[in-house]
């Protein structure tokens, strides 16, 4: 297991941390998956309060003898923001509570996605002032926040300079972030990595295509390699669902380094491939926003992108059924709601058909509704 430095928190992460969203089956699964993510290097469990008892079971691994390792330990637990002081100190108090700890080593705010929920950090009477509390006292040792947001919402948070990391959405396959992350190292923060296996192309479940293309490594290995191999990068989420899972990124987490010949071969393979969209692909240059019925263009048309190019059906299916469904944390209307209003088409440098790519996208990609993990 590699280790990076946490930017300014000066905190020794291993490359790959334990996300706790999806070993929630059973109190008994949870604590076995924890300890074998410690034997194995990995001291970094990263948590919410919105993730169902998440918390709970990190407390029974604690009452199970986690506490005789927390001076090696480190904890990550999220909490959305608030309207108000009282909220938010009530909020922090249970998580402790629940996780069975004195303090936090590292406390997220969870999902500054809007404008509203920046402004809701900036009220210095608000829910910063408990959080700010929380440090002063000892229960918080480093404050970051967790985003689904758009660049400029992530932009504009990274420039209050309030944080000491971020945890964002960045892969191969969505590179969209890469402005943030390379704000948040010129700032000297934390960089954690939000889902790259599931969010990042459900990746553990190829299409034989995408495996084709990225012989003889994996596409899952070859994302892992791709963000590892970024010094900016510190830390990737391993959402393993049981202790058998902990091992699924054993290769990259042993190798760090900057890609290997072998691994820049598949990165051209990979960019080579989107050719076969020849004038239909969208560059993402994200121009065609606002659009009147909401819809987010950009992600519909990246979806498809994907879908074409690397027949990446499911994990489009898998995204596209979320809008509508999801909020803040997915935003965007489902693209068949295009009027053919034409607003977006004079903004396109690729001067892209883009109702007419809406409606292919949806015609290809609508299909059962999924659930979050959680739920």
């Amino acid at each position: 297991m590699r280790y990076r430095r946490f930017g300014q928190t000066e905190m020794r992460l291993p490359v790959f941390s334990l996300g706790t969203m999806r070993y929630l089956q059973s109190e008994e699964n949870a604590v076995a998956t924890i300890f074998e993510a410690m034997a194995v290097g990995i001291n970094h469990l990263e948590t919410a309060k919105g993730y169902g008892q998440s918390e709970e079971f990190i407390g029974a691994a604690m009452r199970a003898g986690l506490h005789r390792q927390r001076d090696r330990l480190y904890l990550t637990t999220k909490i959305p923001p608030t309207a108000d002081y009282q909220t938010m100190a009530d909020l922090i108090r249970r998580s402790l509570s629940r996780l069975n700890v004195d303090y936090i080593d590292n406390f997220d705010i969870h999902g500054i996605n809007t404008w509203e929920h920046l402004a809701m950090v900036k009220n210095p009477g608000g829910c910063m002032k408990a959080v700010q509390e929380a440090v002063a006292d000892g229960r918080i040792r480093h404050v970051g926040f967790s985003t689904h947001g758009s660049l400029e919402v992530i932009l504009a948070a990274i420039d209050l300079d309030m944080f000491a990391s971020v945890n964002l959405h960045y892969y191969y396959f969505n590179q969209r972030n890469e402005p943030a992350v390379q704000r948040a190292h010129e700032k000297d923060m934390g960089v954690f990595i939000i889902s790259p296996s599931d969010k990042g192309g459900m990746l553990y479940n190829p299409p034989p295509l995408l495996q084709e293309l990225c012989r003889p490594l994996t596409p899952l290995y070859f994302n892992d390699r791709f963000l590892l191999s970024d010094p900016r990068v510190h830390t990737l989420s391993l959402g393993a669902a049981n202790p058998a899972e902990v091992m699924t990124h054993q290769a990259a987490w042993d190798n760090d380094g900057p890609l290997t010949p072998l691994e820049q071969e598949v990165r051209q393979r990979l960019d080579a491939q989107y050719r076969v969209l020849a004038g239909d692909r969208c560059t993402q240059c994200f121009q065609c926003l606002p659009c009147p019925e909401g819809i987010h263009i950009p992600e519909a048309l990246r979806l498809r992108n994907l879908a074409v190019a690397f027949d990446m059906v499911e994990f489009g299916r898998y995204r596209y059924n979320m809008f509508e469904k999801a909020g803040h944390w997915f935003p965007g209307t489902r693209p068949h709601q295009c009027t053919e209003c034409g607003e977006c088409l004079p903004k396109c440098p690729e001067h892209l058909n883009i109702p007419a790519l809406l409606f292919d996208t949806h015609r290809r990609l609508a299909g059962p509704e999924g659930k979050r993990l959680w739920e």
